[in-house]
Protein backbone atom coordinates (compact mmCIF):
# COMPACT_ATOMS: atom_id res chain seq x y z
CA UNK A 1 0.00 0.00 0.00
CA UNK A 2 1.18 3.74 -0.88
CA UNK A 3 0.33 6.65 1.50
CA UNK A 4 -2.21 8.68 -0.04
CA UNK A 5 -2.99 12.94 0.67
CA UNK A 6 -5.81 14.43 -0.72
CA UNK A 7 -8.29 17.36 0.54
CA UNK A 8 -8.77 20.94 -0.33
CA UNK A 9 -5.79 21.70 2.13
CA UNK A 10 -3.49 20.03 -0.41
CA UNK A 11 -4.04 23.20 -3.23
CA UNK A 12 -3.03 25.72 -0.17
CA UNK A 13 0.58 24.11 -0.35
CA UNK A 14 3.46 26.39 -2.02
CA UNK A 15 6.17 24.38 -3.13
CA UNK A 16 8.80 27.47 -3.16
CA UNK A 17 8.27 28.84 -0.23
CA UNK A 18 10.33 29.15 2.16
CA UNK A 19 9.33 26.51 5.13
CA UNK A 20 8.92 24.09 1.99
CA UNK A 21 12.04 24.56 0.85
CA UNK A 22 13.70 23.99 4.06
CA UNK A 23 11.98 20.97 4.95
CA UNK A 24 13.36 19.40 2.17
CA UNK A 25 16.49 19.92 2.37
CA UNK A 26 15.84 19.19 6.26
CA UNK A 27 14.70 15.90 5.02
CA UNK A 28 17.16 14.54 3.91
CA UNK A 29 19.36 15.84 6.56
CA UNK A 30 16.99 13.56 8.88
CA UNK A 31 17.08 10.72 6.43
CA UNK A 32 20.97 10.68 7.67
CA UNK A 33 20.49 11.47 11.49
CA UNK A 34 21.98 14.69 11.29
CA UNK A 35 21.38 16.26 14.98
CA UNK A 36 21.82 19.75 14.31
CA UNK A 37 18.69 19.49 12.50
CA UNK A 38 17.03 21.82 15.64
CA UNK A 39 19.67 24.10 16.49
CA UNK A 40 22.27 24.28 19.71
CA UNK A 41 20.19 23.78 22.67
CA UNK A 42 18.27 20.64 21.10
CA UNK A 43 21.22 18.83 20.00
CA UNK A 44 22.60 16.95 22.97
CA UNK A 45 19.23 15.51 23.46
CA UNK A 46 18.93 14.95 19.40
CA UNK A 47 22.21 13.07 19.39
CA UNK A 48 20.99 10.16 21.32
CA UNK A 49 17.27 9.87 20.12
CA UNK A 50 17.62 9.73 16.22
CA UNK A 51 17.66 5.73 16.09
CA UNK A 52 13.84 5.30 15.33
CA UNK A 53 14.70 5.84 12.19
CA UNK A 54 16.08 3.24 11.20
CA UNK A 55 13.50 1.10 13.47
CA UNK A 56 11.65 -0.62 10.30
CA UNK A 57 15.03 -2.65 9.69
CA UNK A 58 16.37 -2.05 12.62
CA UNK A 59 13.52 -4.23 14.81
CA UNK A 60 13.80 -7.28 12.45
CA UNK A 61 16.23 -8.00 14.31
CA UNK A 62 13.63 -8.81 17.41
CA UNK A 63 12.13 -11.89 15.06
CA UNK A 64 13.47 -14.59 15.95
CA UNK A 65 13.04 -13.20 20.28
CA UNK A 66 9.31 -12.17 19.21
CA UNK A 67 8.34 -15.75 17.80
CA UNK A 68 10.11 -17.63 20.66
CA UNK A 69 7.73 -15.30 23.38
CA UNK A 70 5.01 -15.57 21.17
CA UNK A 71 5.29 -19.65 21.04
CA UNK A 72 6.24 -19.62 24.83
CA UNK A 73 2.56 -17.69 25.60
CA UNK A 74 0.63 -19.86 23.27
CA UNK A 75 2.39 -23.12 24.87
CA UNK A 76 1.09 -21.83 28.09
CA UNK A 77 -2.50 -20.80 26.99
CA UNK A 78 -1.72 -17.30 27.80
CA UNK A 79 -4.59 -15.32 25.74
CA UNK A 80 -5.52 -12.62 27.89
CA UNK A 81 -3.06 -9.85 27.18
CA UNK A 82 -2.93 -7.18 29.42
CA UNK A 83 -0.33 -4.07 29.17
CA UNK A 84 0.64 -1.78 32.24
CA UNK A 85 2.43 1.44 30.46
CA UNK A 86 2.60 5.17 30.08
CA UNK A 87 2.42 7.33 26.94
CA UNK A 88 4.06 5.44 24.24
CA UNK A 89 4.54 2.29 26.10
CA UNK A 90 0.81 2.23 26.03
CA UNK A 91 -0.52 4.10 23.08
CA UNK A 92 1.03 2.26 19.82
CA UNK A 93 0.27 -1.05 21.30
CA UNK A 94 -3.87 0.40 21.87
CA UNK A 95 -4.04 1.09 18.20
CA UNK A 96 -2.25 -2.36 16.98
CA UNK A 97 -4.97 -3.88 19.06
CA UNK A 98 -7.82 -2.23 17.71
CA UNK A 99 -6.49 -2.31 13.91
CA UNK A 100 -5.95 -6.04 14.15
CA UNK A 101 -9.09 -6.61 15.82
CA UNK A 102 -7.57 -8.24 19.24
CA UNK A 103 -8.39 -7.92 22.82
CA UNK A 104 -6.02 -5.81 24.93
CA UNK A 105 -6.20 -4.83 28.43
CA UNK A 106 -4.60 -0.88 28.92
CA UNK A 107 -3.52 -0.02 31.31
CA UNK A 108 -2.51 3.78 31.63
CA UNK A 109 -3.82 4.59 34.48
CA UNK A 110 -4.13 5.29 38.51
CA UNK A 111 -7.41 4.90 38.23
CA UNK A 112 -8.43 1.55 41.03
CA UNK A 113 -11.36 0.99 39.36
CA UNK A 114 -10.51 0.65 35.94
CA UNK A 115 -7.62 -1.19 37.25
CA UNK A 116 -9.62 -3.52 39.33
CA UNK A 117 -11.58 -3.51 35.86
CA UNK A 118 -8.63 -5.22 34.07
CA UNK A 119 -8.26 -7.77 36.74
CA UNK A 120 -10.03 -11.09 35.52
CA UNK A 121 -11.20 -13.32 38.23
CA UNK A 122 -9.07 -16.42 36.98
CA UNK A 123 -5.49 -14.95 36.36
CA UNK A 124 -4.01 -18.60 34.72
CA UNK A 125 -4.27 -17.60 31.02
CA UNK A 126 -3.42 -13.63 32.27
CA UNK A 127 -0.14 -12.41 30.31
CA UNK A 128 1.00 -8.84 32.03
CA UNK A 129 3.40 -6.78 29.90
CA UNK A 130 4.73 -4.23 31.66
CA UNK A 131 6.16 -1.09 29.69
CA UNK A 132 8.92 1.43 31.10
CA UNK A 133 11.29 3.24 29.26
CA UNK A 134 13.09 4.85 32.33
CA UNK A 135 12.30 1.82 34.02
CA UNK A 136 11.06 4.52 37.05
CA UNK A 137 7.20 5.60 36.01
CA UNK A 138 5.02 5.58 38.77
CA UNK A 139 2.15 4.41 37.33
CA UNK A 140 3.89 1.55 35.81
CA UNK A 141 6.06 0.82 39.05
CA UNK A 142 2.61 0.45 41.08
CA UNK A 143 0.96 -1.66 38.48
CA UNK A 144 3.62 -4.26 38.08
CA UNK A 145 3.74 -4.11 42.14
CA UNK A 146 0.03 -5.19 42.21
CA UNK A 147 0.24 -8.12 39.49
CA UNK A 148 3.23 -9.46 41.21
CA UNK A 149 1.17 -9.79 44.57
CA UNK A 150 -1.86 -10.64 42.97
CA UNK A 151 0.00 -13.62 40.83
CA UNK A 152 1.41 -14.47 43.99
CA UNK A 153 -2.13 -14.86 45.92
CA UNK A 154 -3.33 -16.84 43.23
CA UNK A 155 -0.46 -19.45 43.93
CA UNK A 156 0.99 -18.71 39.98
CA UNK A 157 4.84 -17.40 39.11
CA UNK A 158 4.60 -13.94 38.12
CA UNK A 159 7.91 -15.05 36.23
CA UNK A 160 5.67 -17.23 33.96
CA UNK A 161 3.32 -14.58 33.42
CA UNK A 162 4.92 -11.29 32.97
CA UNK A 163 7.20 -9.62 30.46
CA UNK A 164 9.20 -6.89 31.02
CA UNK A 165 10.25 -4.21 28.22
CA UNK A 166 12.47 -1.48 28.95
CA UNK A 167 15.66 0.21 28.35
CA UNK A 168 18.77 -2.14 29.36
CA UNK A 169 20.76 -0.61 32.56
CA UNK A 170 17.27 1.00 33.81
CA UNK A 171 16.25 0.08 37.21
CA UNK A 172 13.34 -1.91 36.05
CA UNK A 173 16.23 -3.68 33.73
CA UNK A 174 18.71 -5.08 36.69
CA UNK A 175 15.29 -5.67 39.01
CA UNK A 176 13.73 -7.82 36.35
CA UNK A 177 17.25 -9.77 35.29
CA UNK A 178 17.60 -10.00 39.03
CA UNK A 179 14.52 -11.83 39.34
CA UNK A 180 14.58 -13.62 36.05
CA UNK A 181 12.07 -11.89 34.42
CA UNK A 182 11.45 -12.46 30.60
CA UNK A 183 12.81 -9.25 29.23
CA UNK A 184 13.13 -7.56 26.49
CA UNK A 185 15.16 -4.38 25.38
CA UNK A 186 14.30 -1.48 23.36
CA UNK A 187 16.79 0.94 21.57
CA UNK A 188 17.59 3.48 24.37
CA UNK A 189 18.13 5.93 21.22
CA UNK A 190 14.29 5.70 20.74
CA UNK A 191 11.99 8.36 23.00
CA UNK A 192 9.36 6.63 23.99
CA UNK A 193 6.66 8.82 21.82
CA UNK A 194 8.84 7.56 18.78
CA UNK A 195 8.81 3.63 19.88
CA UNK A 196 6.01 2.52 18.05
CA UNK A 197 8.41 0.20 16.02
CA UNK A 198 10.53 -0.65 18.70
CA UNK A 199 9.66 -3.49 21.42
CA UNK A 200 7.53 -1.05 23.03
CA UNK A 201 4.98 -1.97 20.13
CA UNK A 202 5.98 -4.75 18.98
CA UNK A 203 6.40 -7.22 21.97
CA UNK A 204 2.38 -6.90 22.69
CA UNK A 205 1.72 -7.06 19.33
CA UNK A 206 3.39 -10.37 19.09
CA UNK A 207 1.69 -11.53 22.12
CA UNK A 208 -2.06 -10.93 20.91
CA UNK A 209 -0.94 -12.74 17.75
CA UNK A 210 -0.40 -10.00 15.06
CA UNK A 211 1.91 -10.67 12.66
CA UNK A 212 4.52 -7.59 13.31
CA UNK A 213 6.84 -8.36 9.89
CA UNK A 214 3.97 -6.41 8.09
CA UNK A 215 4.35 -3.37 10.34
CA UNK A 216 7.72 -3.56 9.85
CA UNK A 217 7.81 -4.10 5.87
CA UNK A 218 5.60 -1.17 5.06
CA UNK A 219 6.89 1.23 7.10
CA UNK A 220 10.25 0.55 5.34
CA UNK A 221 9.11 0.57 2.41
CA UNK A 222 7.44 3.75 2.61
CA UNK A 223 10.15 5.77 4.81
CA UNK A 224 12.82 5.33 1.42
CA UNK A 225 10.11 8.07 0.06
CA UNK A 226 10.49 10.73 3.09
CA UNK A 227 13.66 12.38 2.08
CA UNK A 228 12.18 13.16 -1.61
CA UNK A 229 10.88 16.56 -3.34
CA UNK A 230 6.89 16.04 -3.06
CA UNK A 231 7.02 13.30 -0.06
CA UNK A 232 3.86 13.19 2.11
CA UNK A 233 6.01 13.75 5.11
CA UNK A 234 6.96 17.39 3.99
CA UNK A 235 3.78 17.84 2.55
CA UNK A 236 1.84 17.27 5.80
CA UNK A 237 4.46 18.86 8.36
CA UNK A 238 4.55 22.35 5.72
CA UNK A 239 0.63 22.32 5.82
CA UNK A 240 0.70 21.70 9.54
CA UNK A 241 3.12 24.24 10.24
CA UNK A 242 1.27 26.47 7.27
CA UNK A 243 -2.54 25.92 7.54
CA UNK A 244 -2.77 25.77 11.47
CA UNK A 245 -2.58 28.45 13.95
CA UNK A 246 -2.39 26.39 16.80
CA UNK A 247 -5.21 23.35 16.87
CA UNK A 248 -5.22 20.76 14.33
CA UNK A 249 -8.39 18.54 14.42
CA UNK A 250 -8.08 14.76 14.23
CA UNK A 251 -10.98 11.70 13.96
CA UNK A 252 -10.32 8.26 13.22
CA UNK A 253 -14.04 7.04 13.45
CA UNK A 254 -14.95 4.55 10.24
CA UNK A 255 -10.92 4.55 9.26
CA UNK A 256 -8.90 0.72 9.31
CA UNK A 257 -6.79 2.67 12.09
CA UNK A 258 -8.77 3.56 14.82
CA UNK A 259 -7.32 4.60 17.56
CA UNK A 260 -4.36 6.12 15.49
CA UNK A 261 -5.79 10.01 16.77
CA UNK A 262 -4.76 9.60 20.02
CA UNK A 263 -1.34 8.05 18.94
CA UNK A 264 -0.67 11.47 17.30
CA UNK A 265 -1.85 13.65 19.73
CA UNK A 266 0.31 12.56 22.13
CA UNK A 267 3.32 12.47 19.51
CA UNK A 268 2.80 15.88 18.56
CA UNK A 269 1.79 17.28 21.66
CA UNK A 270 4.93 15.87 23.94
CA UNK A 271 7.19 16.89 21.15
CA UNK A 272 5.71 20.53 19.55
CA UNK A 273 4.67 22.14 22.80
CA UNK A 274 7.67 23.87 24.27
CA UNK A 275 9.13 27.32 24.32
CA UNK A 276 5.19 28.84 24.16
CA UNK A 277 5.12 27.40 21.09
CA UNK A 278 3.70 24.12 19.13
CA UNK A 279 0.65 22.28 17.54
CA UNK A 280 -1.93 21.32 19.62
CA UNK A 281 -4.28 18.00 18.65
CA UNK A 282 -7.66 18.08 19.01
CA UNK A 283 -9.06 14.60 19.00
CA UNK A 284 -12.97 14.84 17.97
CA UNK A 285 -15.13 11.85 17.17
CA UNK A 286 -15.87 12.11 14.05
CA UNK A 287 -16.01 14.52 10.98
CA UNK A 288 -19.20 15.92 11.81
CA UNK A 289 -18.43 16.69 15.33
CA UNK A 290 -17.73 19.84 16.70
CA UNK A 291 -14.18 21.68 16.72
CA UNK A 292 -15.13 25.26 17.62
CA UNK A 293 -12.70 27.83 16.61
CA UNK A 294 -9.88 27.85 14.24
CA UNK A 295 -8.81 24.04 13.36
CA UNK A 296 -7.17 22.39 10.65
CA UNK A 297 -8.93 18.66 10.31
CA UNK A 298 -7.73 15.82 9.04
CA UNK A 299 -8.86 12.03 8.73
CA UNK A 300 -8.03 8.96 7.92
CA UNK A 301 -10.94 7.39 6.27
CA UNK A 302 -11.15 7.91 2.02
CA UNK A 303 -14.56 9.39 1.84
CA UNK A 304 -13.88 11.87 4.86
CA UNK A 305 -15.32 16.15 4.71
CA UNK A 306 -11.54 17.10 5.83
CA UNK A 307 -8.94 19.67 5.04
CA UNK A 308 -6.68 16.75 5.14
CA UNK A 309 -7.45 12.90 4.14
CA UNK A 310 -4.45 10.51 5.10
CA UNK A 311 -4.51 6.89 3.43
CA UNK A 312 -1.88 4.66 4.62
CA UNK A 313 -1.44 1.64 6.47
CA UNK A 314 -0.86 1.09 10.16
CA UNK A 315 2.83 0.34 9.46
CA UNK A 316 3.32 3.32 7.14
CA UNK A 317 1.06 5.68 9.24
CA UNK A 318 3.66 5.45 12.41
CA UNK A 319 6.60 6.38 10.47
CA UNK A 320 4.76 8.85 8.38
CA UNK A 321 3.94 10.99 11.43
CA UNK A 322 7.20 10.40 13.36
CA UNK A 323 8.96 12.04 10.19
CA UNK A 324 6.05 14.76 10.14
CA UNK A 325 6.24 15.40 13.54
CA UNK A 326 10.10 15.90 13.71
CA UNK A 327 10.25 18.39 10.49
CA UNK A 328 7.01 20.21 12.30
CA UNK A 329 9.30 20.61 15.02
CA UNK A 330 12.13 21.57 12.66
CA UNK A 331 9.91 24.51 11.19
CA UNK A 332 8.83 25.64 14.81
CA UNK A 333 12.20 25.77 16.27
CA UNK A 334 11.53 23.30 19.27
CA UNK A 335 13.38 20.10 20.17
CA UNK A 336 11.01 17.25 19.04
CA UNK A 337 12.65 14.90 22.16
CA UNK A 338 12.46 16.37 25.10
CA UNK A 339 9.56 16.56 27.27
CA UNK A 340 10.37 18.89 30.20
CA UNK A 341 7.32 19.55 31.70
CA UNK A 342 6.32 15.78 32.07
CA UNK A 343 9.03 15.94 34.23
CA UNK A 344 7.83 18.51 35.92
CA UNK A 345 4.47 16.97 37.10
CA UNK A 346 5.95 13.79 38.16
CA UNK A 347 7.88 15.84 40.75
CA UNK A 348 5.14 17.71 41.76
CA UNK A 349 3.09 14.49 41.97
CA UNK A 350 6.20 13.09 44.58
CA UNK A 351 6.38 16.00 46.39
CA UNK A 352 2.37 15.88 47.91
CA UNK A 353 2.81 11.96 48.13
CA UNK A 354 5.64 12.90 50.38
CA UNK A 355 3.88 15.58 52.08
CA UNK A 356 0.50 13.40 52.73
CA UNK A 357 3.11 11.00 54.85
CA UNK A 358 -0.52 9.45 56.26
CA UNK A 359 -1.32 7.81 53.10
CA UNK A 360 -4.42 10.18 52.68
CA UNK A 361 -5.06 12.91 50.58
CA UNK A 362 -5.24 16.28 51.76
CA UNK A 363 -7.33 18.78 50.13
CA UNK A 364 -8.05 22.61 50.57
CA UNK A 365 -10.85 24.21 51.56
CA UNK A 366 -13.31 24.32 48.42
CA UNK A 367 -15.10 27.21 46.78
CA UNK A 368 -18.66 25.73 46.57
CA UNK A 369 -20.06 22.27 47.68
CA UNK A 370 -23.22 20.71 47.46
CA UNK A 371 -24.43 17.22 48.19
CA UNK A 372 -23.15 15.77 44.61
CA UNK A 373 -19.38 18.00 44.03
CA UNK A 374 -16.72 20.10 45.75
CA UNK A 375 -15.84 22.66 43.87
CA UNK A 376 -12.18 24.34 43.65
CA UNK A 377 -11.30 27.47 41.56
CA UNK A 378 -11.27 31.04 42.60
CA UNK A 379 -14.28 32.02 42.13
CA UNK A 380 -17.29 33.05 44.36
CA UNK A 381 -20.59 31.67 43.04
CA UNK A 382 -22.24 29.33 45.05
CA UNK A 383 -23.51 27.00 42.55
CA UNK A 384 -22.12 24.81 40.08
CA UNK A 385 -23.99 26.77 37.11
CA UNK A 386 -22.60 29.35 38.73
CA UNK A 387 -19.21 28.42 38.92
CA UNK A 388 -19.29 27.48 35.56
CA UNK A 389 -20.31 30.61 33.94
CA UNK A 390 -17.24 32.39 36.05
CA UNK A 391 -14.95 29.70 34.70
CA UNK A 392 -15.91 29.86 31.10
CA UNK A 393 -16.13 33.44 31.24
CA UNK A 394 -11.93 33.79 30.98
CA UNK A 395 -9.96 34.57 27.41
CA UNK A 396 -8.54 31.64 26.38
CA UNK A 397 -7.57 29.44 22.72
CA UNK A 398 -8.26 26.61 23.94
CA UNK A 399 -10.46 24.73 26.54
CA UNK A 400 -8.48 21.67 28.23
CA UNK A 401 -10.88 18.94 29.54
CA UNK A 402 -8.97 16.89 32.16
CA UNK A 403 -11.00 13.82 33.83
CA UNK A 404 -9.22 11.41 36.51
CA UNK A 405 -11.68 8.77 35.98
CA UNK A 406 -12.07 5.29 34.75
CA UNK A 407 -11.82 5.34 30.99
CA UNK A 408 -14.38 2.32 30.06
CA UNK A 409 -16.70 2.94 32.95
CA UNK A 410 -17.16 6.65 33.05
CA UNK A 411 -17.06 7.49 29.63
CA UNK A 412 -20.20 9.01 29.72
CA UNK A 413 -17.84 12.16 30.59
CA UNK A 414 -16.73 12.26 27.32
CA UNK A 415 -19.65 13.87 26.06
CA UNK A 416 -18.29 16.96 27.90
CA UNK A 417 -15.84 17.84 24.97
CA UNK A 418 -18.85 17.71 22.47
CA UNK A 419 -20.84 20.00 24.90
CA UNK A 420 -18.18 22.57 25.32
CA UNK A 421 -17.23 22.48 21.87
CA UNK A 422 -20.47 23.08 20.68
CA UNK A 423 -21.22 26.07 22.67
CA UNK A 424 -18.05 27.89 23.00
CA UNK A 425 -16.09 29.83 19.95
CA UNK A 426 -12.92 27.44 21.40
CA UNK A 427 -10.99 24.44 20.44
CA UNK A 428 -11.35 21.89 23.21
CA UNK A 429 -9.09 18.98 23.97
CA UNK A 430 -10.22 16.09 26.27
CA UNK A 431 -7.63 13.78 28.20
CA UNK A 432 -8.40 10.50 30.73
CA UNK A 433 -6.11 11.49 33.71
CA UNK A 434 -3.14 10.28 34.33
CA UNK A 435 -2.59 9.39 30.87
CA UNK A 436 -2.53 12.83 29.23
CA UNK A 437 -0.22 13.93 31.45
CA UNK A 438 2.16 11.99 28.81
CA UNK A 439 0.70 13.70 25.77
CA UNK A 440 -0.89 16.95 26.16
CA UNK A 441 -0.01 17.62 29.65
CA UNK A 442 3.53 18.72 27.60
CA UNK A 443 1.44 21.03 25.55
CA UNK A 444 -0.49 22.51 28.89
CA UNK A 445 2.64 24.21 29.91
CA UNK A 446 5.24 24.71 27.73
CA UNK A 447 2.71 25.19 24.28
CA UNK A 448 1.11 28.76 24.13
CA UNK A 449 0.33 29.91 26.97
CA UNK A 450 -3.49 30.56 26.20
CA UNK A 451 -5.26 27.35 27.69
CA UNK A 452 -8.30 27.37 30.23
CA UNK A 453 -8.08 23.78 32.53
CA UNK A 454 -11.47 22.11 33.59
CA UNK A 455 -10.28 19.26 36.03
CA UNK A 456 -13.14 16.33 37.13
CA UNK A 457 -11.64 14.49 39.50
CA UNK A 458 -14.12 11.89 42.23
CA UNK A 459 -14.42 9.95 44.99
CA UNK A 460 -13.52 6.09 43.42
CA UNK A 461 -16.18 2.88 43.74
CA UNK A 462 -13.19 0.87 45.51
CA UNK A 463 -9.61 1.57 46.31
CA UNK A 464 -6.68 -1.02 45.77
CA UNK A 465 -3.95 -0.58 47.72
CA UNK A 466 0.10 -0.84 46.27
CA UNK A 467 2.04 -3.49 47.59
CA UNK A 468 5.17 -1.76 49.25
CA UNK A 469 3.90 1.53 49.56
CA UNK A 470 2.21 3.75 52.03
CA UNK A 471 -0.61 5.18 50.15
CA UNK A 472 -3.29 3.32 47.50
CA UNK A 473 -4.01 4.05 43.88
CA UNK A 474 -6.92 6.39 44.77
CA UNK A 475 -4.09 8.63 46.62
CA UNK A 476 -1.72 8.63 43.66
CA UNK A 477 -4.33 9.57 41.32
CA UNK A 478 -5.55 12.40 43.58
CA UNK A 479 -1.51 13.43 43.81
CA UNK A 480 -0.87 13.76 40.12
CA UNK A 481 -4.20 15.73 39.66
CA UNK A 482 -3.56 18.27 42.49
CA UNK A 483 0.56 17.99 41.37
CA UNK A 484 -0.86 18.87 37.44
CA UNK A 485 -2.93 21.53 38.80
CA UNK A 486 -0.12 23.48 41.10
CA UNK A 487 1.29 23.43 38.02
CA UNK A 488 -1.06 24.95 36.08
CA UNK A 489 -2.05 27.36 38.63
CA UNK A 490 1.88 28.58 39.16
CA UNK A 491 1.08 30.02 35.60
CA UNK A 492 -1.81 31.86 36.43
CA UNK A 493 -3.94 29.65 34.21
CA UNK A 494 -7.61 29.66 34.42
CA UNK A 495 -8.37 26.55 36.20
CA UNK A 496 -11.68 24.87 37.49
CA UNK A 497 -11.21 21.86 39.53
CA UNK A 498 -14.74 19.80 40.19
CA UNK A 499 -14.88 17.00 42.43
CA UNK A 500 -17.16 14.38 42.07
CA UNK A 501 -18.65 13.26 45.28
CA UNK A 502 -20.81 10.12 43.57
CA UNK A 503 -19.56 9.63 40.13
CA UNK A 504 -23.00 7.51 39.29
CA UNK A 505 -25.01 10.65 39.88
CA UNK A 506 -22.68 13.86 39.47
CA UNK A 507 -21.38 13.03 35.86
CA UNK A 508 -25.11 13.47 34.49
CA UNK A 509 -25.69 16.24 36.08
CA UNK A 510 -22.88 18.15 35.35
CA UNK A 511 -23.52 17.40 31.49
CA UNK A 512 -26.74 19.14 32.18
CA UNK A 513 -25.25 21.73 34.10
CA UNK A 514 -22.54 22.49 30.70
CA UNK A 515 -25.52 22.45 28.49
CA UNK A 516 -27.39 25.01 30.31
CA UNK A 517 -24.13 27.46 30.11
Amino acid sequence: MSIELTGPSLAKLVADSPVYLDLVASATKLGAKDFTLWGPEAQTEAAIRLNWIGLPTASRELLPELDALSAWARSNELTNVILCGMGGSSLAPEVIAKTFKKKLSVLDSTDPDQIQAAIPANLRNTVVVVGSKSGSTIETASQRALFSHLFTEAGLSPNEHMVIVTDPGSPLDIDARANNFRTINADPSVGGRYSALSAFGLVPAALLGVDVSVLLDDAAAAATHFAEVGSAAITLATLLFTQSEQAISFFDAGSKVPGISDWIEQLVAESTGKNQRGRLPVVIESASAPTSGPSLTIGFAPNDKADLVVIASLGEHFILWEWVTALLCRALDVDPFNQPNVTEAKERTGALLSQWSDGEVHQPAPAYEDELFQIFSASKAQSLSGQLTDFFAHDSHYISVMAYLARGIDDEILNARTIIASRSKRAVTFGWGPRFLHSTGQFHKGGQHNGAFLQITGENYSDLAIPGKEFSFHTLLMAQALGDGEALSSRDFPLLRIHLKDRDQAIGQLLLALNSI
